[in-house]
């Protein structure tokens, strides 16, 4: 069970791009995924622009962020290769969160593109902004032909406290009339004028050059 999630979105534009993905493939990766309580790491590309980068770790829970083992390997204590790209990094979305909807299933296998959305929504609407995630636009959205897997979470560390993951068998499933249709109903409609600070990254599966 995935109760939790960590995802770091960031622009490497001003980096070398080789190092970048030798420091995240042989040295950032592995070493998360030796602590305890993280179940995977999956990584992405910007299908608009390349050269932003998301990670997503689903974790047993959101307090494994917390714990010695991951302490040990963050923040002060990152390694020297990691606090060296940080200064070719721009961060995009750093983000802790607990898994809303469905509430603890994993990142499904087999997907070849991923949509990030994130945003907030104005207080006095959000029990409604809930109720309608979780009852209506996730559930409809998962039932959309070539999606894989439909999650949200509430959560700290980025502008956005709530952030939904689509893990999609391809990036045109989004542009779908399957899509269309569930993503735009009267509930919606109502709801979007109170959304704000809203992000969105469509993403394709990174994939190690030989």
């Amino acid at each position: 069970m995935a109760k939790g999630i960590l995802i770091a979105a960031m622009d490497f534009t001003a980096a070398p791009e080789d190092e970048f993905h030798d420091w995240y493939d042989l040295e950032h990766v592995p070493e998360r995924l030796r602590v305890p309580g993280f179940l995977n790491a999956e990584r992405w590309i910007g299908i608009d622009n390349p050269k932003v980068s998301v990670a997503t770790y689903d974790l047993d829970e959101v307090g494994v962020l917390h714990s010695p083992a991951y302490l040990a390997i963050a923040g002060e204590n990152a390694s020297p290769w990691t606090k060296r790209t940080a200064k070719f990094r721009k961060s995009i979305l750093r983000y802790e969160g607990e898994q809303l909807f469905p509430g603890d299933l994993i990142a499904p296998a087999g997907a070849a593109a991923l949509m990030l959305i994130g945003m907030n929504v104005a207080a006095e609407h959000e029990q409604e902004f809930n109720e309608w995630y979780n009852s209506e636009h996730v559930p409809a959205l998962g039932a959309v032909p070539g999606v894989l897997g439909a999650r949200r979470y509430r959560g700290t560390g980025g502008t956005q406290r709530y952030v939904a993951l689509y893990h999609l068998e391809a990036p045109d499933v989004v542009r779908s009339a399957a899509w269309r249709q569930a993503a735009d109903t009267p509930w919606t409609q109502k709801l979007r004028p109170h959304f704000r600070d809203h992000l969105r990254i469509d993403c394709r599966r990174y994939r190690r050059a030989a």
